[in-house]
């Protein structure tokens, strides 16, 4: 297994050599390591998929911080790739406070987190979200292993449909040191292509609100860095198994012939103690 600093250098490596980094999203040990085994180099959490785990509803507040961090642990010591977390707003409104997170997240093996401009009821104004990627980035790059942070712009998701906002808060953010940017909601590669050009850190682009149509290749032209899909993994699985549960419920098991076979399954989960740094 690597450890916490080797994770963190592989994180950075990978967004500074050329090319996309793609960047599922388990939301358990189990997912991570089925992950792994498909040869993907980095994982990033999301609190959808363990919102769903959980039974609960994602953004609520329902979800505490010690449990989205026991979260980060279990993925995170499940694989010896480097993950990014998912870390809210980091549970608080106060710069300093909220950037803590960022310091419990690598306590527990993450590789880096992303903080959200918003708390949980709107949008914080300008300033004050420069102040709290500022004490982000402060916080970053005090820890002992590398940490890659990264900024998020939540106003297309949140009911602010302002681009030009949009842009400038991610090159305040820029500015204040984050090293990757993202903005949640970019949906079409015009929309993608303006902001690439009006910034210049990495773009993390999430597919759950773009185009399914769009290519990996397309994201990588237009000048997309990463890419990640959020809760829509969990959704995805959620979605097979209710199917399996209705086809159940009126008297069919065909659905079991679709399953997982136990055998890959456990030759995957097999190699726990197998991994090699």
């Amino acid at each position: 297994m690597r450890t916490q600093a080797e994770k963190g250098a592989r994180f950075r490596a990978l967004h500074a050599r050329p090319g996309i980094i793609l960047l599922p999203n388990p939301w358990d040990a189990g997912t991570a390591r089925l992950l792994e085994s498909l040869g993907f180099e980095a994982l990033a959490t999301t609190s959808l998929g363990m919102s769903n785990a959980l039974g609960r509803v994602d953004g609520d507040g329902s979800v505490s911080r010690a449990e989205l961090l026991e979260n980060c642990r279990a993925i995170a010591g499940a694989t010896s790739l480097p993950v990014n977390a998912d870390l809210e707003n980091g549970y608080a409104d106060d710069p300093k406070e909220a950037a803590t997170i960022l310091r419990d997240a690598a306590t527990v093996g993450i590789a880096g987190g992303s903080i959200e401009d918003w708390s949980g009821e709107r949008v914080y104004d300008f300033n004050h979200a420069v102040e709290r990627v500022a004490a982000g980035v402060e916080m970053a790059r005090s820890l002992d292993a590398p940490f890659t942070f990264t900024a998020r712009a939540e106003n297309l998701i949140r009911g602010r449909n302002d681009l030009d906002d949009t842009i400038r808060r991610l090159q305040a953010f820029e500015k204040a040191g984050a090293d990757v940017l993202y903005a949640p909601g970019l949906r079409d590669l015009a929309t993608i292509r303006t902001v690439v050009a009006e910034i210049g850190k990495p773009l993390n682009l999430v597919m759950s609100a773009g185009d399914p149509d769009l290519t990996v290749e397309q994201l990588e032209a237009a000048g997309v860095k990463r890419v990640s899909v959020g809760g829509a993994l969990s959704r995805l699985a959620l979605a097979a198994f209710m199917k399996g549960a209705r086809a159940m419920k009126a008297g069919s098991f065909a659905w079991m012939r679709e399953t997982a076979p136990t055998l890959e399954l456990k030759k995957v989960f097999g190699k726990t103690s197998e991994r090699k740094a």
